[in-house]
């Protein structure tokens, strides 16, 4: 069968199921649809008898799938079966690549934020950047999962990446070796022997346990008097993580809701009874490299008037996805819910805003109080 009449054939036959499951048939909706039906599958045909070169059907489908996923928001998206267990590896802790979360915007790949001690941090990559080149070969036009597929290769292998960053007038090329990603989710230390640094790079399925580990650690010292969660560069992850976090620091209160088209997607989440640091001031650093996860702790704590926000605004990614498994071993990721601050407040595109503003200074992140003007100001609120 040519590709144009399967794909028509699906269509069809999706459209139909849908419409008598809901039990509303509308005439006319139902022609405007076979008319972009018969469209699609006249620009498949010319596709596959004018093209230059010969297309491989299963790709156009994955690429169809994706499209539509694509069309909706930045955060959908087609996963093969492939890409789907590689994800799972990212979620886990582990995984190959460069150390980036990335995300489509205006046709080319944005970084969402790069993970703290990856070949893409250590190489300059910054939150914010875009990425519009890879090995010489143009992202504009390519999806999501395309461009995170030229990005991914062996380890060891070498790979450039073009990028437009704001502030510099010209395209900056980098040059980057892949390595295999450990996501180490927490690192901390002591200040001055009185003031505990908890730096959370991702919101992983081991975050909450290693950031309890540290902080019961941390709490041994009987000088303590507060202390600096870190968020910059924290590109998010599970939803769940961010619960349990936020809850580390709040004796009760709401942390998060949720809400959706489908009434089971409204939910609302709250912190259980006890604070893990026994009520010490809170200090949360925060950037445009903070994101999804990573907002919702850092505004839930300022909302319940936990913590004191130090730093830059945040990403603006306010949406939930659901990652749904499909029968060819694939799934699709699928935002299904946007969540909203204690206040009632959307993060989505605007992001949280600091309660004090300190814009990084130097060109590259770095957590060494020698150099970091974002945290020596936050130790400074502290010990003065």
């Amino acid at each position: 069968m040519k590709i144009k009449n399967y794909l028509k054939y699906i269509l069809v036959s999706v459209i139909l199921i849908s419409l008598n499951i809901s039990g509303k048939v509308y005439s006319q909706n139902v022609d405007e649809l076979y008319e972009k039906i018969d469209l699609f599958s006249e620009v498949l045909e010319k596709i596959e008898n004018e093209y230059v070169e010969e297309i491989d059907q299963s790709d156009v489908m994955d690429a169809a799938i994706n499209g539509v996923l694509q069309s909706l928001d930045p955060y959908s998206g087609y996963m093969n079966p492939e890409i789907f267990k590689e994800s799972q590896e990212e979620t886990s802790g582990e995984f190959g690549g460069l150390g980036i979360e990335v995300s489509m915007e205006a046709g080319v790949v944005k970084v969402i934020s790069p993970i703290d001690d990856t070949p893409a941090a250590r190489a300059g990559v910054k939150a914010g950047d875009y990425i519009v080149q890879i090995d010489g070969e143009q992202v504009q036009g390519k999806t999501l999962m395309e461009a995170v597929n030229l990005m991914r290769g062996p380890v060891g292998s070498p790979i450039e990446i073009t990028i437009r960053r704001k502030g510099l007038r010209k395209a900056k090329i980098i040059k980057i070796i892949r390595e295999i990603i450990e996501v180490k989710s927490v690192v901390s230390k002591q200040v001055k022997n009185k003031v505990g640094y908890l730096r959370l790079r991702a919101f992983n399925e081991n975050s909450s346990k290693q950031l309890k580990k540290e902080i019961s650690e941390i709490e041994k010292n009987k000088k303590l008097i507060g202390y600096i969660l870190d968020l910059r560069n924290n590109p998010g992850g599970l939803l769940s993580q961010a619960i349990k976090i936020s809850d580390f620091f709040l004796h009760d209160g709401e942390i998060v809701s949720t809400k959706g088209r489908k009434s089971r997607e409204n939910k609302k989440y709250f912190a259980k009874i006890g604070d893990k640091i026994n009520g010490k001031p809170l200090i949360v650093l925060i950037n445009n490299g903070s994101a999804s996860a990573a907002e919702i702790v850092a505004g839930a704590l300022q909302d319940q008037k936990r913590a004191i926000l130090v730093g830059e605004t945040t990403y603006g990614k306010g949406s939930v996805q659901s990652i749904i498994p499909l029968r060819n071993s694939g799934a699709i990721r699928l935002t299904v819910s946007k969540y909203y601050l204690p206040s009632g407040k959307s993060i989505s595109e605007v992001g949280v805003v600091p309660d004090i503003k300190v814009e990084e200074e130097g060109e590259e992140f770095s957590i060494n109080t020698d150099t970091d003007n974002q945290l020596n100001y936050a130790i400074k609120l502290f010990v003065g």
